[in-house]
């Protein structure tokens, strides 16, 4: 599975990074929300894990942008987030086309769950 990470925190993503690597996925990570639409736009991704609490370009902004530049990728995306959003940003994601937000912290295994849901659905 070939995985995208787009995580302001290198460790957070070293360590998903180490995991998904040990069970032979095929990971690549930036800090950076725009580097991250750049790769999505340049590359075939199976899931791409994103943070919505990226500085400067938040995950928000990616995803209305990834929208309108290649919509058919947004149904790969899983929300990972230590933001509590609200109703109307949880309601405004679905409208988008996300289906999976996950609550940081995360196990890795419990995300390996939700990425092999995302791939057979």
């Amino acid at each position: 599975m070939k995985i995208l990470h787009i995580e302001d925190s290198p460790e957070i993503s070293a360590i998903f990074s180490d995991i998904l690597k040990l069970a032979n996925h095929d990971f690549e990570s930036t800090i950076d929300g725009k580097n991250g639409l750049g790769l999505v736009l340049e590359n075939n991704y199976d899931v791409i894990l994103l943070d919505m609490g990226l500085p400067h370009y938040t995950g928000f902004d990616f995803l209305v942008d990834l929208k309108i530049k290649k919509p058919s990728e947004i149904r790969k995306v899983i929300v990972v987030t230590a933001l509590q959003l609200e109703e109307v940003q949880t309601q405004f994601l679905m409208n988008l086309g996300i289906h999976s937000i996950q609550q940081k912290p995360i196990s890795v295994q419990h995300l390996l769950s939700k990425m092999m849901v995302k791939l057979t659905s």
